[in-house]
């Protein structure tokens, strides 16, 4: 059996090659008009972010299977593999501790100021008049407002940490929404009350950009964001407006619309204020990528077996 990774650098080590595998072929990366002749032939695909969609699919008559090496599918067109008969799954639940601990980590660095200390530190302390700096304002953890975008297991694990160091947590409700579900704050609240706020939804139509210009004048002047979820949740242009004027405080972005963003995203100029960007590693925690790792080869085994498991076509 022909098995191809698509995208194997997009990982810190590549996952073991089955006993039972024939021909392996790790690819780093793979550009889409690559894709066709890499899977040629393939029975097992392999992907982190390379697209298979409908029209690859069908140039693809061997594929049997495909192993997504992350939680999100949404690179994968459904509808094509269950008209092809291609078994599709993913691997839920491997990074909800590294992401969460991440989102616990860049609300300390912005909330305390941790970057603009660290950064300047060398050059201002030798020149004070005295013991200490101060340079922007520090602000605690305990007895902010953490809101919630997405309930998942992501989000519930940033919330039971966030309420283990004294925060309230609101989680957010649908937008638009006209009667909120238990346990949720209606979705425009949750935005006035918030010290923090932290993006945990999927990227839908219905979410795409559902933090722009308007959302980020309903929050406080003194909020600050957190997107580890889907770069597509926010429009980055008006971030990077807002940020500049101060409309909100601050944010922390481990991820963008398009990866890798070109030099000239309106994020990456130096002169949007108070952000800190991380190139997509809140998930990549040793423990994180072992349990990446642990989940892509049982799915190809359970596969082999007859017994694929986490479908999700």
């Amino acid at each position: 059996m022909k098995i191809v990774m698509l995208d194997g650098d997009t990982l810190p080590q590549p996952p073991a090659r089955p006993e039972w595998c024939t021909e392996w072929h790790f690819r780093g990366t793979t550009q889409p008009s690559e894709i066709v002749a890499a899977l040629r032939g393939a029975h097992v695909a392999i992907t982190n972010k390379v697209p298979l969609r409908a029209e690859t699919l069908r140039q693809l008559p061997d594929l049997r299977y495909i192993c997504v090496a992350a939680t999100g599918y949404d690179c994968i067109d459904l509808e094509a593999c269950r008209e092809q008969g291609i078994v599709v799954s993913n691997v839920p639940g491997y990074s909800t501790r590294s992401v969460a601990e991440g989102v616990i980590a860049a609300l300390f660095a912005l909330r305390r100021q941790l970057v603009d200390y660290a950064t300047s530190t060398r050059s201002v302390w030798p020149a004070s008049s005295h013991f200490c700096v101060h340079r922007q304002p520090i602000q605690d953890i305990f007895g902010a407002t953490l809101g919630v975008v997405g309930k998942g297991d992501i989000g519930s694990a940033v919330g039971t940490m966030s309420q283990a160091l004294g925060m309230t947590v609101l989680y957010a409700d649908r937008k638009g929404s006209t009667q909120s579900r238990p346990g949720y704050v209606p979705f425009e609240e949750v935005l006035a009350r918030s010290d923090v706020l932290t993006l945990h939804c999927p990227l839908t139509p219905q979410t795409q950009q559902l933090i722009n210009l308007h959302a980020l004048a309903q929050m406080k002047p003194s909020a600050l964001l957190i997107n580890t979820a889907r770069g597509g949740l926010i429009n980055e242009s008006e971030l990077a407006h807002a940020l500049r004027q101060g409309v909100i405080a601050g944010a922390a972005l481990d991820v963008l619309t398009r990866e890798p963003p070109p030099a000239d995203h309106p994020l990456l100029q130096p002169d949007v204020p108070n952000l800190l960007l991380t190139p997509h590693i809140a998930w990549a925690s040793q423990q994180g990528v072992a349990n990446l790792l642990r989940g892509i080869e049982g799915n190809l085994a359970a596969f082999a077996a007859g017994e694929a498991r986490h479908v999700v076509s």
